[in-house]
């Protein structure tokens, strides 16, 4: 188990210790999308849906989310971030919405996890406040793109270009 580093040597879970790990400019994208029925994607768009404005409070999920990742996961360390961004960008052609989240802060770890979270959460914010809509909107493809900082330096996804 040791290539494992949320593990000690005798298998138990552990929080990896940062204390001695030089603090860093980091930052994380991620993203995911929900597919609906067109229907539903043209309330969406359209500020249709009787609970109030989908991707507004989608994005203040997301951002509170990210925030509180610590709370969620169990050996994530709780961070100070910088920012956070999510950007929506509704698909008609495929019928879904795809989230983006950007994360940033200087700290002795990343951001990936928040970046992940923030994109699921507003994916399941999405879904619940259309669900009466349509109960059959699918969550898929959640995923890191980027990240960068730290010891082990820039991770991008081949499939994915910042430009």
């Amino acid at each position: 188990m040791s290539q494992f580093t949320h593990f000690d040597e005798s298998g138990q879970a552990r929080m990896v210790d940062v204390g001695e790990k030089p603090v860093t400019d980091r930052k994380a994208i991620a993203t995911g999308r929900i597919r609906m029925q067109p229907e539903t994607l043209q309330l969406i768009v359209g500020g249709e849906v009787k609970k109030g404005d989908v991707l507004g409070v989608a994005r203040l999920s997301a951002i509170m989310a990210a925030k509180r990742t610590s709370e969620l996961i169990p050996l994530c360390h709780p961070l100070r971030l910088t920012s956070v961004t999510i950007d929506f960008t509704p698909e008609t052609d495929s019928s879904e919405i795809v989230i983006l989240a950007k994360v940033t802060a200087s700290d002795r770890t990343g951001v990936e996890m928040e970046a992940l979270v923030a994109v699921s959460t507003a994916a399941l914010t999405i879904y619940d406040m259309c669900k009466s809509y349509d109960r059959g909107m699918i969550i898929d493809d959640v995923r890191l793109l980027e990240k960068s900082g730290g010891k082990s330096g820039l991770y991008q996804d081949p499939n994915f270009s910042t430009t």
